[in-house]
């Protein structure tokens, strides 16, 4: 499983998607998060603005990753 890290306590759905790398744009990270084709921690969740922290699993097709706080 591939890892995101960030600075912050937390990164927004759409921006972690486009941050691994998993869509090219907002726009595209906008629609694959609202035709809910993203997990959560194993749940679909259409709220591109959803807080992740430190420890959670997004899923996108056969890709995921888990967000990891730098220090």
């Amino acid at each position: 499983m591939e890892e995101i890290f960030i600075r912050d306590d937390f990164i927004k759905l759409g921006q972690a998607i486009k941050l691994a790398g998993l869509v090219e744009s907002g726009v595209e990270a906008k629609e694959v998060i609202q035709d809910g084709l993203v997990r959560v921690n194993g749940t679909v969740d259409t709220r591109r603005g959803r807080k992740l922290v430190q420890g959670d699993e997004v899923r996108f097709g056969k890709e995921s990753f888990v967000v990891q706080k730098r220090n």
